[in-house]
């Protein structure tokens, strides 16, 4: 097995709320994407390939933003995630337009993974020191220990609609217990406690500030592959009919804890998160961009 470290990005999504292709926008000061600024910290902490997971009518498009600045930089591997990449013995229902979920996206990076990998958003900031937090935890824990990068959820709110998180319990060893998805959730107060509207009781619910949440950040190895593959097809099996049905990264982590398949570390750091859900995002975006550079975290000139 190669113990050569990937980073697995997630950017197959078509940015509805965004109004377009939010993952090749740009925001630093050059044009510099979102993701420029992971690869920048993905390569400073060890990371040696990266797998964009896009659609095929972008490819072309992802190819003219990165393939030349990243050439001898890091390994660079394009994957398509479509509605017909099924197992053997399934069909897609001519109704479905949904893509399969997240779960199904880190299923396609399989083809070109062969080593412990970490999981992203195209869309999402997460801060040098996460980076290396994972490289870290690939060279210290066993092949059946997978990790989450959690983050506070004040600093994962949006001031301009709702958003959907995976609030993170974990037991008291610091092992994740369950990834709990909570949906429509909007920023309250100052003090960034979230509100949403629990479905079973149909009560507001309030969320601690400082309640972990999952940004889609993970670490895994090369034996989650198969596993995730055989959920799949259980999944299939009693959803492939439901046109809204998504196959996401935190089921296949409840199933693979329920089962003791894995176990799964809730890792913190101090890094910063922020991201783009909604255009009226951008320009925070920007000025954290520009203060990152002002204070030398970042060259004016990323790829320079």
């Amino acid at each position: 097995m190669s113990n050569k470290a990937s980073l697995v990005v997630l950017a197959a999504g078509m940015g509805s709320r965004y109004g377009g292709l939010k993952q090749l926008d740009g925001f630093g000061p050059n044009g510099e994407t979102i993701i420029d600024y992971s690869l920048y910290d993905a390569i400073q902490a060890g990371f040696e390939r990266v797998v964009f997971i896009i659609r095929e009518s972008f490819k072309k498009d992802f190819e003219a933003v990165f393939s030349d600045k990243l050439k001898g930089k890091i390994e660079v591997q394009y994957v398509t995630q479509e509605l017909a990449n099924l197992p053997q013995g399934f069909t897609l229902p001519e109704a479905r337009e949904k893509p399969w979920g997240t779960a199904h996206a880190v299923l396609m990076a399989q083809q070109v993974t062969d080593g412990p990998f970490a999981v992203i958003n195209a869309d999402d900031y997460y801060g040098k020191s996460s980076y290396k937090t994972l490289i870290d935890f690939f060279s210290n824990s066993p092949d059946n220990e997978y990790s989450v990068v959690g983050y506070k959820i004040k600093n994962t709110l949006s001031d301009h609609g709702e958003v959907n998180r995976g609030v993170c319990h974990q037991n008291n060893e610091g092992y994740l217990r369950e990834i709990v998805e909570t949906l429509k959730i909007t920023k309250h107060d100052i003090a960034g406690r979230g509100i949403y509207m629990d479905p079973k009781s149909k009560n507001y619910k309030f969320l601690d500030p400082d309640t972990l949440v999952s940004m889609n950040m993970f670490g895994f190895k090369p034996n989650f592959f198969d596993k995730s593959e055989e959920y799949f097809k259980d999944f299939l099996k009693e959803n492939i009919n439901v046109p809204k049905s998504e196959f996401f990264i935190p089921l296949v982590l409840d199933n693979m804890i329920n089962e003791g398949f894995a176990k799964v570390k809730v890792l913190t750091c101090d890094a910063e998160w922020f991201g783009v859900t909604y255009k009226e995002d951008k320009p925070f975006v920007i000025s954290r961009i520009n203060d990152l550079i002002e204070s030398k975290a970042y060259p004016s000139d990323l790829w320079a």
